[in-house]
């Protein structure tokens, strides 16, 4: 029984067809927001990470919002295996056994972060020679960035009502933040689906960017300085991009994008509007995700989800998270054995 689907666009399909499924075919690497989903997906994430992209030699553009960004932070260390180790133990580990204030949730959330980066991880992402990393952060217009909960809670709503009208109004109400490590050759500047603005990731504000980009509105705190960018209220970055409809507009390579579902819903608000879910963009992608017998053999029968911080105590939250992380060796397996036997264009589907 399969675990693993392999989708691609129209493009895609072209290239992998007459090519060798090889890391040299990919010049972009998407990591998702979605909250504690890539759990169910860990193997698959650590099999790229340390063993498909393992000698790169060419640039590898990253692009990730929330806990997306926080995966791909792990890839470019220099370790990436122990990185993404700290980054299970200290997400998994996380305990609220009273309700939190969205202080408190931040303080912890910053942990994991210093957790994750450890003591050279800022510098190595920052001076990766391969990987040129990008995380999003969404900075608050208008209402939202008014303090209060009340205010938040007025304008977020009012973001849902106008969204439902177009997409494109998410700009009345938030600013896509692109952090990216070198503008000059980032395949992610010139973004215009959406009105961007595109900061410089340093050594000096790498930690303030990776706790913006995770900052969901009304559960955590938001992050208001970053260096480098001007001061505000800055929010998660899957506002804006939630699991990406964005022109891939790299000429060379294609786009690698290990995902939780065969779908993409383009903005936080978009979740629950089928008709909206991102087509066009990814005609030059190949999209990974578990199938749904794989889903239906997670405990709870579904990946994690931010909602068992609130259904499960700690203890059993933290049991079913880890054996979800274990279980989903099946994808890094499949995966390997289908690259190693080369049988790809057996199992591809058309998006």
């Amino acid at each position: 029984m399969s675990s693993l689907r392999f989708i691609a666009g129209p493009k895609a399909c072209k290239t992998v067809s007459e090519n060798e499924f090889k890391p040299e075919l990919f010049t972009q690497l998407l990591a998702a927001s979605g909250g504690p989903k890539w759990i169910g997906i860990a193997a698959l994430d650590r099999y790229l990470f340390t063993e498909f992209f393992k000698n790169l030699s060419q640039p590898l553009h990253t692009l990730g919002a929330s806990s997306g960004a926080w995966r791909l932070a792990c890839l470019a260390q220099s370790n990436p295996n122990a990185a993404y180790d700290r980054l299970e133990e200290l997400y998994i580990g996380q305990r609220y056994d009273t309700k939190p204030t969205s202080n408190e949730i931040s303080t912890q959330v910053a942990g994991i972060i210093s957790g994750l980066l450890g003591s050279d991880g800022a510098a190595e992402i920052i001076d990766n020679p391969h990987i040129n990393s990008h995380y999003i952060a969404c900075q608050a217009r208008h209402i939202n960035r008014a303090g209060g909960r009340l205010a938040l809670g007025a304008g977020l709503a009012t973001a849902a009502i106008t969204n439902l009208a177009s997409r494109k109004s998410i700009a009345w109400h938030f600013k896509r933040c692109v952090f990216g490590v070198n503008q000059q050759s980032s395949a992610f500047a010139g973004l215009k689906d959406l009105p961007s603005c595109y900061y410089g990731l340093s050594r000096d504000n790498i930690h303030q960017v990776l706790l913006a980009t995770g900052s969901i509105p009304l559960v955590l705190a938001p992050v208001t300085q970053i260096n480098g960018a001007p001061k505000g209220h800055y929010y998660d970055g899957g506002i804006t991009d939630y699991h990406f409809d964005l022109p891939l507009v790299q000429n060379k390579g294609l786009t690698l994008y290990p995902h939780f579902y065969p779908h993409m819903a383009p903005g936080w608000f978009d979740k629950s509007l089928a008709w909206r879910f991102a087509k066009q963009n990814y005609d030059n992608a190949l999209i990974l995700a578990p199938t749904d017998a794989y889903l239906q053999n997670l405990p709870y029968n579904k990946l994690p989800d931010r909602e068992d911080f609130t259904q499960l105590d700690s203890d059993s939250r933290i049991k079913y998270w880890r054996e979800s992380a274990a279980m989903s060796q099946v994808l890094a397996d499949d995966l390997a054995e289908v690259i190693s036997k080369g049988t790809l264009l057996e199992r591809l589907e058309t998006l």
